[in-house]
Parts: C-alpha cells; structure tokens; sequence
C-alpha cells in the first residue's frame, strides 16, 4: 500500500510549472485563497486542519503571508454559486474546492481564478477538465475516483455480511460526477450476485425523511452509501438511521465510520486535503491550472467499527479484520 509520504512525495513531483497568464502572486500583496467547504467548519475542522498544515509544511502561515477566506455550505449543494460569486468577487487568487458541485459552482463563477480541486468524483465525465494529464482550463486538483472502488466496497460488505443478497443504495443523482458511480456499483451488484433494492435518492436535505421510510420499507440487508459531499455533510443522520435500523452499512468516507457507521474504504481525505496545498503553492509559484495533471487516489483504507458491528450482532471474518487499515474498538 502506497504510504502518505510517497503519495505526496509523487504529486510534488509530478506538478509542473507554467505561467498563468492570471499571475496568481502579485507583489506586495499577500496571497488570497478561497476555500468553498461543503457542510460546516465544525464537521470539516480535520480536512481545513490537513490542508492548512501542508500549506504551513510549504512555509505558508495562515493571517502572516497568506489569507484564507472561508465559505460554508452548510449541506446545501445550491448555495455553491452564490458562495463561489463571492469569493470571485474577493479577489481569491486560487479558489480550493470540495466536491463536484462545489467545483462546478466555482467553474461557472469564473474562467481566470484557478480552481484547486481538494477532493472531486469523475472530473472529465464531469466536464471540469478535458483530460486527467492535461486539464486544459482553470480547474486541477485531486480526486477520488477510480474505476474499481465500488466493486470493492460490495465485495468487502458482502465479506462482512456473507449471507448478503439485498442491498439498499442511498446516491445523489444531483452530483453529476455520481453517474459512472452508480452504474459501476449497479454492474458490481451484479457479478456478485447482490439485488440493489431499493434504490434512493437524496438531492437535497428535505428528501431523508422520505429516503429513510423507503429502506425502512423495504427492509434490505445491508445499505451501501454512494460518495457524495452532500450525503457526507449529514453522515451522523444516515449513521443513526443505519444503527437504528440495524443495518450493515459500507461508506465512502471514513467519516461515517468515525461518526459509528460499520465500514468505509476509501482513499485517505487528509493525504487529499494536504495534496492540495501542492498544488496551491504551485499555482502562487506561476504554475498554470491547466498543464498541472489531476491525481487520482494512491492510497486507499480499510475502516472497520467493531464498536458497531457488536451493537449490530455482526462476527466481522479474521480475513477482513487482518486487512483492514484501522480497527476502531
């Protein structure tokens, strides 16, 4: 498994330098950067936290030679436009980014700003860059995609739950970068012989309530959470929907873990976060979005509770606890 060190270590490596014709540094001026977060400062504090600190390890010290203005969507995807209007209008010098939508909402807010993604689904199906290795516009970054992810996570909560033949998705069909996702999970569904039912969807925070009765009725097996920074930004509702139901639940994120979920694998969010320093310091430095290649995940982490499978009466195999990354007790 590739180490945080060799993940960084590459991505530093692999950055390289052009002029923007925006020119990001300016003298005698100290650097802005935006920062469009998608839920809160208190429920993203460990992702501002590695992303501040791989901008201190770059000689960056936050309200000394740079600021940060920070903007919160607050778990509600259509605040993004207004949010990144405003940090245009601030004169952000790099706009960071989370999410797909997020990005987008950048995108279409300003053609010259750079855009660092911190953390993105599918960015060329998405329509943010023209190709991984060369971006081709304002918007590079990191993201999480990479083709074989959903079939794993079935594969792994089929080997936890190894009776499993019904399993509830919750998505966000909103989330354009969601699309490739949830045909792959449906087609991994498939090969291992697992019925995706039901199906729900949530595209904005009024739909749980309706989302949660649907699976409640349905009564399924185990329910699997499609990656969405919506959907994360209200992890502790669907983890204790999950826990009151009592259902086996495999994430995207190892937040939901964290918050008591069962299981997550996923790549590392803070080796992302601090990635994206990278390439802030690259753009300040004269880099040009567009010849700097987006990074897809190097690292990817098993999460297991054990706290919640007991309360769920679940016997995790000795074969996926020797493989997990984490065991949280």
């Amino acid at each position: 498994m590739t180490s945080r060190r060799t993940f960084l270590g590459t991505l530093a490596l692999g950055l390289i330098a052009a002029p923007f014709p925006a020119g990001a540094q300016r003298a005698g001026r100290i650097p802005r950067i935006g920062f469009l977060g998608t839920s809160s400062p208190s429920l993203e504090s460990h992702f501002v936290e590695a992303f501040t600190q791989g901008l201190r390890d770059l000689g960056y010290v936050e309200g000394q030679n740079i600021t940060i203005d920070y903007r919160w969507a607050e778990g509600q995807d259509d605040r993004f436009p207004d949010l990144a209007a405003e940090l245009v209008r601030l004169k952000a010098d790099v706009i960071v980014t989370t999410g797909t939508p997020a990005t987008l909402a950048a995108k279409q807010a300003t053609k010259t700003v750079p855009i660092v993604m911190a953390s993105s689904g599918n960015p060329v199906q998405s329509g943010l860059v023209a190709s991984l290795a060369r971006p081709g516009g304002n918007v590079t970054g990191l993201s999480i995609f990479a083709p074989e992810l959903e079939g794993k996570r079935l594969e792994l909560l089929k080997e936890a739950v190894p009776r499993l033949s019904r399993v509830a998705l919750l998505w966000n069909p909103a989330n354009p970068a969601l699309t490739v996702v949830f045909q792959q999970t449906q087609i991994a569904a498939k090969a291992l012989r697992l019925t995706p039912q039901p199906v729900v969807e949530v595209r904005r925070v009024d739909d749980f309530e309706l989302a949660f009765a649907t699976i409640a009725g349905a009564r399924p097996q185990a329910l699997v959470v499609l990656v969405d920074r919506l959907l994360l930004a209200h992890r502790r509702r669907i983890v204790d929907f999950a826990a009151n139901s009592r259902l086996p639940a495999m994430y995207g994120y190892r937040d939901y873990v964290d918050a008591g979920g069962l299981m997550s694998y996923a790549p590392s969010n803070i080796d992302l976060f601090r990635g994206a320093a990278i390439y802030v310091d690259k753009i300040l430095k004269g880099a040009n979005p567009a010849n700097l290649p987006v990074q897809q995940p190097a690292k990817f982490e098993l999460i297991i509770n054990l706290k919640t499978a007991k309360a769920l009466g679940l016997t995790i195999p000795q074969s996926l606890l020797r493989r997990a990354d984490e065991l949280i007790r």
